[in-house]
């Protein structure tokens, strides 16, 4: 996955067994540390043709991930949270927070599809798996909120701030 020039994911696993373990995502990290969104995924999946998808995702603080929805039929969500802390924010349609959710390590969400979400990470080395009705099609995985901006500082900031206390 690329968007330009920058690169959004690191190469699909391979293989017919593929483990990781806590404190194991040195290489996924340090992509995620040189990338320009402070964020990196890494594909479990074989090939994006599965019928599932599945990912560990990277964070560094200063990043977030756009609010979005799935809205396929069936298409939720789920969200293991392996290291660090990350911040869930649920909108409404109009782009009103309804709720938020910070998870620790061992955490798990899951958000029903059409569900306004944005993540925002809290703990450098966040690491998170994520599993989704697949195949991925990048035209139809998500749909952003028109009401969202794209990333930026200030942003950011702003979702940071739902889980000062």
């Amino acid at each position: 996955m690329f968007y330009g020039a920058m690169a959004l994911a690191l190469a699909n696993m391979s293989g017919d067994v593929v483990m990781t373990e806590a404190g194991k995502y040195e290489m996924l990290l340090a992509a995620s540390r040189e990338s320009p969104r402070l964020r990196m995924i890494q594909p479990i999946q074989r090939a994006d043709s599965d019928p599932v998808q599945r990912l560990l995702n990277a964070f560094q603080p200063g990043t977030y991930v756009r609010p979005h929805k799935h809205p396929s039929a069936g298409a939720s969500e789920t969200v293991v949270l392996l290291q660090g802390e990350l911040g869930i924010v649920i909108f409404d349609e109009a782009g009103a927070v309804t709720q938020t959710i910070r998870l620790r390590s061992g955490s798990l969400v899951d958000i029903a599809p059409n569900v306004w979400h944005a993540m925002v990470c809290l703990a450098p080395d966040t690491v998170i798996a994520e599993f989704k009705k697949g195949p991925y099609d990048s035209e139809t995985d998500k749909e952003f909120a028109p009401w969202s901006r794209e990333d930026g500082e200030d942003l950011v900031r702003e979702l940071e701030s739902l889980f000062d206390n």
